[in-house]
C-alpha cells in the first residue's frame, strides 16, 4: 500500500493505493460515514488485479479542509477532487466502484468524465433525496433475515468511521444527501452495474435507473440492506468480478 496526499481547492486529501500501478485504475468511492478503511476487507482480492485508488473525501478520514464553508462539500467538489487525484498519480482512465452515500458522488463523477470513467458499479444507486430512516430499517430487516437463514454477519474493518474532524464529517455527510440526479444519471455512457439490496428502499430507484440507461444492469441482492459491502461482502465482491469478467 502507498499512501499520498495532495493539497487542491482548500483541502488536504488523503489517498491509498494497492495493486500494481500497470493493471486497470479502479476508484472506490466510500458509503455514509466511512473512511478508506471501509474497504480494509475487500481490498486483498482487487489489488491482484487492479490498481486500487481509495480516497478519503475532503472532510472524512484523515483529509481536512481549510474552512468549513459551504463550496466545500458539494458533489461537484468531490468529483473535481477525484479527477485531480486520479491526473497527479498519471492514472489515464479508470473504473468505478461506489457504495451507497459515495454512489451520489459516483455518479457526479462519471457524468462528468464519461470518456475517462471507463465503467461504473453503483451500489445502492438513487435519483431521489434519500430516506436514510428507511435504509437503517432495511438494513436492520435483513440483518435479522440473515441471522435466521445462518449467514454469518462480517465485523467492520477497524477505523471505518473514524474521523479527524468530527464538524467536516458531519456536514460531508450532509451534503450528499440534499441533491437530486434524476438530471445527472443520464450522461453516463459507460457499462454500469447496479447492485442494490433487496431490503433497500433505493431498490426502487434503482429500477428506474436500469430501464433509463440502455447500458445498465441491474443485480437485487437478497436478504441486503443499505450497504452490500459490509452486510454481504463476498455477494457484493463476487457480483462486482462477474461484472468486469463480461467487460473483456
Amino acid at each position: 500500500m502507498a499512501t499520498h496526499t495532495f493539497e487542491f481547492e482548500g483541502a488536504n486529501l488523503y489517498v491509498e493505493s494497492d495493486g500494481d500501478s500497470s493493471n486497470a485504475s479502479l476508484l472506490l468511492w466510500p458509503p455514509g460515514s466511512s473512511t478508506v478503511r471501509v474497504w480494509d476487507h475487500l481490498i486483498p482480492h482487487l489489488s491482484s488485479r487492479f490498481h486500487v485508488v481509495r480516497i478519503d473525501v475532503r472532510g472524512y478520514g484523515q483529509s481536512t479542509v481549510d474552512d468549513l464553508h459551504e463550496e466545500q462539500f458539494q458533489l461537484d467538489q468531490y468529483a473535481r477532487d477525484a479527477r485531480f487525484i486520479l491526473n497527479s498519480l498519471g492514472i489515464e482512465e479508470t473504473h468505478v466502484w461506489s457504495q451507497s452515500w459515495g454512489t451520489r458522488a459516483a455518479i457526479v463523477f462519471c457524468a462528468q468524465n464519461n470518456e475517462f470513467a471507463k465503467s461504473a458499479a453503483l451500489y445502492a444507486a438513487n435519483l431521489d433525496l434519500p430516506d436514510v430512516s428507511a435504509q437503517r430499517q432495511g438494513t436492520r430487516d435483513a440483518a435479522a433475515e440473515r441471522e435466521s437463514l445462518g449467514i454469518e454477519a462480517a465485523s467492520p474493518p477497524i477505523g471505518f468511521n473514524e474521523h479527524r474532524d468530527a464538524e467536516a464529517a458531519q456536514l460531508t455527510a450532509s451534503a450528499l444527501r440534499k441533491i437530486q440526479l434524476v438530471n445527472v444519471i443520464d450522461e453516463l455512457t459507460m457499462p454500469v452495474l447496479i447492485g442494490t439490496g433487496s431490503h433497500d428502499p433505493n431498490l426502487k430507484s434503482s429500477r428506474v435507473i436500469a430501464k433509463r440507461l440502455p447500458n445498465a444492469h441491474l443485480v437485487e441482492f437478497e436478504h441486503v440492506g443499505h450497504n452490500a459491502i459490509l452486510e454481504h461482502p463476498i455477494l457484493a465482491l463476487n457480483t462486482f468480478l462477474d461484472f468486469h469478467d463480461r467487460l473483456k
